[in-house]
């Protein structure tokens, strides 16, 4: 029961007495307040007042609540007298918060969430930010602390193989926040779809509810322009997504493929503001490739990498980067890109090689060659042609594929980098 008083001092409790039926123990206090002042802070004391006691003219109204909210109202109602709360745990700071969501105090909503960010995070704790209600007042209250509780996640587990039970474990929440973020540490886009799959069987063992959360959360967050073919045909056969979401997110990630390397990254500024960046690269461990397949007259695919000003400039000085694999034959490829020191002049350069992933006793002999965008015409210029018969494991290439020291390479007049992009390409022929 809450009993309007006559002054403006803070609320205090003035009787308290139980009642008891057979199954229902109830307590009731009396507390003395200043209604202007609750009604001035909270539109739920407003409409509260407003019906129960100017209309009958009394001067009470009464609350139900559970005894485990009482501590928070005591905090809640003090906050509103002094805007400042008592209490400083977690726990307690959540509790308060929940009240003031259930009696519409926004003022100490917010308050709240910023002693909950200057608290130490932990996972536990994120997860129970990102999992508080979905009211709109705790959205637009909260905001600031559920985004700091996903920076958090997405911060500790950048590198999902080392975590790999961790993440496995986290709810669909945490999970999201993780997948959301541009810095994910992964080997490719194919490691992120295989661990989807793997978290939602083991969160969501039936089929229909698997489907669903696949189809409706978790598809946003998995970059399938950034797949490989080959496991987009999976993509297409897999019984976890729902075959219509399946081929139009393989048929989105098809086209974005074939756009030329500046329209793609046209459409990925157009969705910058977007809340999940389907069309940005991550910091993948094995760079995307492009590939077309021919099969006739001859086996032969032509394969496009292309590495951001950034990234070579990290190779320096003995630095190198792998591509995603790709297939030729039925054998696995990469190429790899190295700052390495030039046997015969003694500097260092850029270097392109061409490596066979399968190690064992298979031969297969190719014919390659490379070639690099250059200006002024931003043609695609030979730079070297070879043969090789590759055993697994094996690898062959160009120590200075450009022929000039690596500052000149990498000098900002250097005619191999279009727009801060080196574009390469490898052709490969299986010799008859």
């Amino acid at each position: 029961m809450i009993e309007e008083s006559a002054g403006d001092d803070a609320p205090s409790g003035s009787e308290s007495g139980w009642s008891m039926d057979c199954s229902t123990v109830l307590r009731v206090n009396t507390i003395h307040i200043s209604s202007p002042i609750l009604a001035a802070k909270s539109p739920f004391f407003y409409k509260l007042f407003s019906n129960g006691m100017r209309e009958s003219d009394q001067r009470h109204v009464t609350l139900r609540i559970h005894e485990s909210e009482e501590a928070a109202l005591m905090e809640l109602l003090n906050f509103m007298y002094s805007n400042t709360l008592s209490t400083t745990t977690p726990t307690a700071l959540l509790d308060v918060l929940m009240a003031a969501d259930k009696f519409e105090v926004v003022s100490c909503m917010r308050y709240c969430s910023r002693l909950l960010r200057n608290l130490p995070m932990t996972s536990e704790s994120a997860l129970l930010y990102l999992d508080l209600p979905s009211t709109v007042l705790m959205a637009e209250a909260v905001q600031p602390l559920t985004d700091a509780a996903k920076q958090f996640l997405a911060g500790r587990y950048k590198d999902i193989s080392k975590f790999q039970d961790e993440v496995l474990n986290l709810p669909l929440a945490g999970i999201e926040a993780v997948l959301a973020s541009d810095d994910l540490q992964v080997a490719s886009e194919d490691a992120v779809y295989d661990f989807v799959l793997k978290w939602a069987r083991i969160h969501y063992p039936r089929l229909e509810e698997r489907r669903d959360v696949l189809g409706t959360r978790l598809v946003r967050l998995i970059r399938f322009a950034f797949m490989t073919c080959r496991k987009l045909r999976k993509v297409l056969s897999c019984n976890d997504f729902d075959h219509d979401v399946a081929s139009k997110v393989v048929l989105d990630a098809l086209f974005f493929k074939g756009e030329t390397p500046y329209r793609q990254r046209a459409l990925a500024l157009e969705e910058a503001n977007a809340p999940y960046h389907r069309l940005v690269e991550r910091s993948y461990k094995y760079r995307p490739v492009k590939v077309v397949e021919f099969d006739l007259p001859r086996q032969q695919c032509v394969v496009y990498l292309d590495l951001k000003r950034d990234e070579c400039k990290h190779l320096f000085p003995a630095g190198r980067v792998y591509s995603q694999a790709f297939h030729l034959g039925g054998q696995g490829f990469f190429l790899s890109a190295h700052c390495n020191m030039d046997q015969q002049s003694s500097f260092h350069c850029f270097g392109l090689f061409l490596g066979m992933q399968e190690k064992g006793s298979v031969s297969f002999a190719v014919d390659y060659e490379f070639a690099a965008r250059s200006k002024p015409t931003d043609e695609f210029v030979s730079k070297y042609k070879g043969n090789y018969t590759f055993t697994g494991g094996k690898a062959v290439g160009y120590r200075n594929l450009f022929g000039v020291p690596w500052n000149a390479f990498m000098a900002d007049d250097s005619p191999f980098f279009i727009n801060g992009i080196l574009h390469l390409r490898a052709e490969l022929t299986i010799r008859q």
